[in-house]
């Protein structure tokens, strides 16, 4: 199928990701009855492993959301993996240099253009009536993330890397790594500064930015400020905000 992110953008839309801590195949579906245009299952900081990535994945096949994928890290067996398990997109954590970026995009690109190995044993379903080797370099998203001092400080240099889709800012690591407390929806000036950096540098390439957000409002701020996909929270967070809610409302009445 089409890479639904990738149609958004290109027809001026941006795009509200879901994030999938929790290791559970009925979460995920109720997830993906929200209304998120992207739900990425997160490796990285999540409880998720391998297996309960796939049966997200799986139990989120039915509804009209796109599949991707935060790797732990910047290593090629793992994104291999989770592209031939169906992941549209992929999200790498602290990628900090020009190196790093090549190397990041070569694992998420078949040849000439990258050296993914062949072997897409789930992803191939999405191919029916086509190759899925065909279409893959072109319909997946490969997204390293800015989130460090040294990142931004090589940000033109990644970002000229052929290949990249866009990048993922997480500003709890990038504020953590200038000596700031480690937290979402920031206001330091010099932060903001960044993410209007990151914005004209992207635009001028034809790439696009991306930013984890804790609230709502926030999210849509930042997409008012130019950001081409935002993240709210995740499942553990909206659930643990949702019930303290109703447990509070509850007392009170």
């Amino acid at each position: 199928m089409p890479n639904k992110v990738k149609q958004a953008w290109q027809d001026g839309h941006a795009v509200i990701n879901g994030w999938l801590a929790i290791p559970n195949g009925f979460s995920a579906e109720v997830m993906a009855q929200a209304g998120w245009d992207s739900v990425t299952v997160d490796l990285q900081h999540g409880v998720q492993d391998y297996l309960s990535m796939v049966a997200c994945f799986q139990a989120m096949q039915v509804h009209p959301v796109l599949p991707m994928v935060r790797v732990p890290w910047n290593e090629p067996g793992i994104v291999g993996k989770v592209l031939d398990a169906g992941a549209y997109g992929v999200i790498c954590p602290m990628v900090n240099t020009r190196a790093e970026a090549e190397a990041f995009v070569s694992y998420c690109r078949y040849p000439p253009a990258g050296k993914r190995s062949n072997g897409p044993i789930r992803a191939s379903i999405y191919g029916v009536g086509t190759s899925y080797q065909a279409t893959a370099n072109e319909e997946v998203l490969c997204i390293p993330m800015v989130e460090t001092r040294e990142a931004v400080d090589n940000l033109e240099a990644i970002l000229d890397v052929p290949g990249i889709d866009a990048v993922y800012i997480g500003p709890s690591d990038l504020g953590f790594s200038m000596g700031l407390p480690p937290i979402l929806d920031r206001e330091e000036p010099q932060i903001m500064a960044i993410y209007e950096r990151i914005l004209t540098e992207t635009k001028r390439r034809g790439l696009r930015a991306c930013i984890h957000c804790f609230s709502p409002a926030y999210a849509a701020r930042m997409i008012a400020m130019g950001f081409s996909l935002v993240t709210i929270a995740n499942d553990s967070g909206l659930l643990l905000g949702a019930a303290r809610a109703a447990v509070q409302a509850a007392r009170k009445g």
